[in-house]
């Protein structure tokens, strides 16, 4: 996801002078080819995060469109309050990524874990959350980025969810990875893998799993939860993230306030812990029953009191 965004952002680049990306201190393998190629366009601000966002707010106000870019917590949570009461209050067109997004930097440790940003990023006015699944939901992403000023928050995952989706990429409109009427399956992120493979493991069950990649958390396709709670018997969420305020809470959210409650819910997640074992990001998926398994049996356990 990363090497793709870099791809569109130099593409974009190299037509556009305003387009302005902050760094703080990293991504040199990665970015190196980036200022060198645009040195009038780049900056690395160093391990200064809250600095970051303070100069592109100030270069945002000038006309610029600047991309703040490091790894997990750095661009969001240390710099929380900048970005509150310098970019989103002024409605400035920054678009802040981070890259690994969840368990991606799980070696690391928890300060790199990103399981906290989605419930945190969506709170603030004005923002909007995009949370990508697959290269071509990045694409799609940067595509309206690229086309609409204002703040974005876009996390990225290391990983990736390998799908064909069955209707045009649109943020606000959730992508369709698989059709189904049983249970409504909707993830947010590269973990959609993990909703992939339960479906398809549950479909030799005879129980035919919708899949939704709901890659936008802001604005959120209050339609596509609305049909999946009165088409399907039931909605099972998938993050990797908090299940407190993220995409389970949101997901919910819209239930209750549109008055089509699905007859049973249930938000697959971290359970409001912090992820203080360290692996990798499929280790750390299964230590905290973020996988496949914990989908299937999840599903089976509404299918079961369903049948009562």
């Amino acid at each position: 996801m990363r090497d793709t965004f870099i791809e569109e952002l130099s593409k974009r680049a190299s037509t556009d002078p305003n387009v302005f990306l902050i760094t703080g201190d990293l991504g040199f393998g990665v970015l190196e080819e980036f200022g060198e190629s645009f040195p009038d366009q780049f900056l690395n601000a160093g391990v200064a995060e809250q600095n970051m966002t303070a100069i592109a707010a100030g270069m945002a106000f000038e006309g610029r469109k600047v991309f703040t870019y490091s790894i997990g917590n750095f661009p969001t949570l240390r710099c929380l309050e900048q970005i509150r009461n310098d970019i989103c209050y002024h409605n400035l067109d920054v678009t802040i990524v981070a890259i690994g997004g969840g368990f991606s930097y799980g070696q690391l440790g928890m300060s790199h874990h990103a399981t906290e940003d989605i419930s945190i990023m969506r709170s603030l006015p004005n923002i909007e959350v995009l949370v990508p699944s697959s290269l071509d939901e990045v694409r799609g992403s940067f595509n309206h980025i690229i086309n609409n000023n204002g703040p974005v928050y876009l996390r990225l995952d290391k990983s990736k969810a390998d799908f064909k989706s069955k209707n045009k990429f649109s943020v606000g409109k959730a992508s369709i990875a698989r059709e189904g009427n049983s249970i409504t399956l909707i993830a947010s992120g590269s973990v959609l893998e993990e909703a992939l493979m339960a479906s398809e493991a549950l479909s030799k069950e005879n129980i035919d799993c919708r899949v939704l990649s709901m890659h936008t958390i802001k604005p959120l396709d209050t339609d596509a939860i609305q049909k999946a709670a009165t088409e399907t018997e039931g909605i099972v969420t998938i993050e990797e993230n908090n299940i407190l305020g993220g995409l389970g809470g949101a997901v919910a959210e819209v239930c209750l306030e549109s008055g089509c409650s699905p007859k049973f819910f249930r938000r697959v997640g971290l359970n409001d812990t912090y992820s203080s074992v360290v692996g990798d990001q499929n280790y750390l998926r299964n230590h905290y029953n973020i996988n496949n398994q914990t989908i299937i049996d999840t599903v089976r356990e509404i299918v079961a009191l369903n049948a009562k």
